[in-house]
């Protein structure tokens, strides 16, 4: 599998796919409450037919706030959190976005290694703080990361 790139295949509520993406969501403890709600691109992650993952975002302008990304049980521990982010992100680039935000409770140090930087939360957009995922979902311990992106072709941070 390796060296092939990812395909997205988008996820909706109603599609068949869609509860098995919130139980992993939930089986993870991620943020399920307001995945319905307008505004959010979220997506099945694939490569050479095999399901990776799933992940999306929040678009707020030029800002895209990453949700739910999560490689499926079984697949864990080969790398493949990397091209399920790398994934969304282009995602979110071809969406318009020029940086990408995240909270997470466990996995600031995946993320620095994928060029994102903690970033105090007062000095977040407020579009990005007024999300329900920022100021309702998640704790208030959650690292707050960003990252820049760069527009055009896009290119994994290496």
């Amino acid at each position: 599998m390796t060296g092939i790139p990812a395909v997205l295949d988008p996820l909706r509520p109603g599609d068949p796919g869609w509860p098995a993406f919130v139980e992993v969501l939930a089986a993870e403890h991620l943020p399920t409450d307001d995945l319905a709600e307008p505004g959010r691109a979220f997506f099945r992650i694939w490569r050479d037919g095999e399901r990776l993952g799933f992940g999306g975002y929040e678009l707020q302008g030029e800002d895209a706030l990453l949700r739910s990304l999560v490689v499926v049980p079984g697949l864990r521990g080969q790398g493949l959190g990397r091209k399920v982010t790398e994934a969304v992100l282009r995602a979110a680039v071809e969406d318009g976005a020029r940086r990408a935000w995240l909270l997470t409770t466990s996995a600031a140090p995946f993320f620095e290694r994928m060029g994102f930087a903690p970033i105090a939360r007062a000095d977040a957009p407020e579009s990005i703080r007024s999300t329900r995922q920022a100021a309702q979902l998640c704790p208030s311990s959650a690292a707050l990361m960003m990252r820049p992106l760069a527009s055009g072709a896009w290119r994994p941070q290496e």
